[in-house]
């Protein structure tokens, strides 16, 4: 088996993958006004995701994030789930979600090979999470995350995106959350996209002011695995859970990096922030195709940069999250 590492030193074992574009959810910080259907080609099938996936594990992937938009409107996703759990090589499958079908389908999605949850949830306070994703679903995301932790996930974790002005006081509740539940709650300072400059300019809160109250708490950086995320995670023995910090904008966030993307249509892209993308979709067509794929993800690696233009206020093709996945 090949494995993939670019210029830089840097290996990828993990790979994120939207299965769509479309999201039920108006958050403020990402679809302010709804998700907006284009009309452009459909979102990646079956036989597509596949052979991509087939692809990836050729060359040393390990881990699989399904993410969005929101990847639970896809009505297949158990069988996308079953069939990603079936590939050889593909050790962890993951998923990300807004969490508003978890009491219906989140025993299904972990019967189907899903390993590990990760929920999106930025706000404790019912009425702040309606205010902040246009939708009044705290009861059934909270009562989701409750059912979860009783199915024997490797991980549950919970997504915040941190907002001056709007969440930026609840961290005396996040601990008594976390006091006895087994989760982490992640907090991801907010990114600027192309749509969003006026509400970044207006909310931005740095992770690193969360990160040096933890340390002055008493929470301790943990080790961090090879196949993991961008977050840095802490713990404090008084505590079940843990907390991660996402911050993109602190010094060498990118250094780390070991995860590529794949938008629901089928484009590769190096970068959350990148200017371009690899298409990809072409080569899912057949089966025979498969080594002429694998050898297009692996030489298109040399082009990875870096790291991000965010400081500069370069956004790349990303006008809003939802469009790639996070």
């Amino acid at each position: 088996m090949k494995n993939l590492v670019d210029r830089h030193g840097r290996t990828f074992p993990y790979l994120r993958l939207s299965l769509t574009e479309a999201c039920n959810y108006r958050c403020s910080y990402c679809l302010p006004d709804g998700y907006q259907a284009d009309g452009r080609p459909q979102f990646l099938v079956m036989d597509e995701i596949v052979r991509l996936v087939r692809a990836f594990a050729a060359l040393g992937m390990s881990k699989i994030r399904l993410t969005g938009g929101e990847p639970s409107l896809r009505k297949d996703l158990p069988e996308i789930i079953a069939a990603v759990a079936a590939i050889p090589g593909v050790a962890r499958i993951a998923l990300t979600t807004n969490g508003c079908l978890l009491p219906r389908h989140v025993g299904v999605w972990r019967a189907a090979g899903l390993t590990a949850l990760n929920v999106s949830l930025d706000s404790l306070d019912p009425e702040r999470f309606q205010r902040i994703t246009g939708h009044d679903r705290f009861a059934e995301v909270t009562e989701g995350v409750d059912q979860a932790l009783g199915l024997g996930f490797e991980s549950v974790k919970l997504n915040a995106v941190l907002l001056r002005g709007l969440n930026d006081d609840e961290m005396p509740a996040w601990l008594e959350y976390l006091r006895d539940r087994d989760l982490a709650i992640r907090f991801i300072e907010l990114m600027r996209t192309g749509e969003n400059r006026e509400y970044f300019e207006r909310h931005h809160y740095r992770a690193d002011e969360v990160e040096d109250r933890l340390i002055e708490g008493g929470w301790q950086l943990r080790p961090r695995a090879a196949d993991a995320g961008p977050a840095r995670e802490y713990a404090h023995p008084d505590y079940r859970g843990r907390i991660g910090i996402i911050a993109p904008y602190s010094k060498d966030f990118c250094a780390g990096c070991n995860r590529l993307r794949v938008t629901a249509r089928g484009d590769l892209r190096l970068c959350l922030f990148g200017d371009f993308g690899i298409a990809l979709r072409p080569l899912l067509q057949d089966d025979g195709d498969h080594d002429a794929l694998v050898a297009r993800i692996a030489t298109q690696l040399g082009l990875k940069a870096a790291g991000h233009g965010l400081h500069e206020g370069l956004t790349g093709l990303t006008p809003h999250l939802a469009s790639i996945g996070g």
